[in-house]
């Protein structure tokens, strides 16, 4: 499964990318695939980090009402940039994306917040999405 494990790590720089940047992820895509169209330098898209990144899209709104909802004593605007977009990825695939096991979408985050963040951040992504998982059944509402 290292090819999951990269494009969830491509999928979690582009957010990472524009949020940073203020920019739509969806534009940060359509470059990152530009980019490794034209420079053979820059690694491929792989079809899983184009699905992840406009699953996110599609529901980022509602992701960002439950991160906001559910995270005790953070505002989605205080909270770590990367801490915050690991767990926006890891919301829309635990939520949305059947075909993934939810253990594995935990496991995969935590890492990300591991190489990426600081030391409090796997605990806090840990915790976060387990109530996302834990709750996903009246989660996975479509938004209003």
């Amino acid at each position: 499964m290292a090819a999951r494990n990269t494009a969830r790590k491509r999928a979690f720089q582009i957010l990472f990318e524009g949020d940073q940047r203020g920019v739509d992820v969806l534009t940060v895509l359509a470059d990152w695939i530009r980019l490794s169209r034209d420079d053979t330098r820059q690694p491929p898209v792989s079809e899983y980090t184009m699905q992840l990144v406009e699953g996110y899209a599609e529901h980022a709104k509602r992701i960002d009402e439950l991160i906001a909802q559910y995270s005790v004593g953070w505002t989605l605007d205080r909270m770590p940039v990367v801490d915050r977009n690991i767990l926006r990825l890891g919301a829309h695939e635990l939520i949305w994306v059947d075909a993934t096991p939810d253990a594995v979408v935990l496991d995969e985050m935590v890492q990300l917040a591991k190489e990426f963040s600081t030391d409090e951040s796997p605990a806090f992504v840990n915790g976060l999405l387990g109530r996302f998982k834990d709750l996903k059944p009246s989660l996975r509402r479509d938004e209003a």
